[in-house]
């Protein structure tokens, strides 16, 4: 497993302010693509408090936003937050943060990781999981979603799902793979008599 260590802010932040969508959010067809299918994969009609962790300039977290009661959208970008906030969502509290540390004390019923965990190291992407596992509501579930190609990150996309998925298996998820080609899309469900248990 890669040895490799979380990437920092400011790897995000010169991305966004030397072109404020470095990975095409607005255009792809994959990411249109990839948008469509993550909103698909959320079981309820609505959430009463949602958290996207890494949500870059908003484009999903708009989609999000009309599933979600409230949502908070996160991102180690100040310059993608900026962007995103611009939307004027209503219902949506974008902040900066650098997760782990910065984890919102909050309870939620609905965590999505949207391209994501294969930034982290693989002890601060434990206690990624390890948050989401307190933070998560009983009866919540968590949407995970990661490119498959080769890249430069601390991990590829399965070594970081696999890893979250490791973390949070105590709690006993029900494990859905909805896509696995160029992307990895994961519901991970937790029932309302586990999801919050002490070990």
């Amino acid at each position: 497993m890669s040895t490799k260590k979380t990437l920092p802010p400011s790897y995000f932040e010169t991305k966004y302010q030397a072109d404020i969508d470095p990975w095409r959010f607005r255009t792809s067809s994959y990411e249109q693509a990839k948008y469509k299918a993550t909103v698909a994969a959320l079981t309820k009609p609505k959430y009463q408090n949602g958290l996207e962790v890494g949500c870059a300039i908003g484009i999903l977290s708009a989609s999000l936003a009309q599933r979600c009661d409230k949502l908070i959208a996160l991102d180690a970008s100040i310059t993608a937050i900026a962007e995103a906030s611009q939307q004027n969502l209503p219902n949506v509290r974008f902040e900066t943060a650098f997760l782990p540390d910065d984890f919102p004390i909050s309870a939620f019923d609905l965590i999505v990781l949207s391209e994501v965990l294969y930034y982290f190291s693989e002890d601060d992407l434990r206690r990624l999981a390890e948050k989401c596992l307190e933070a998560l509501k009983g009866g919540g579930e968590m949407i995970l979603c990661h490119w498959l190609g080769e890249t430069d990150y601390p991990h590829t996309g399965h070594q970081a799902s696999d890893l979250f998925a490791k973390a949070v298996a105590k709690r006993r998820p029900t494990h859905a793979v909805l896509h696995e080609d160029i992307y990895l899309l994961e519901r991970l469900s937790f029932s309302s008599s586990v999801a919050n248990d002490e070990e």
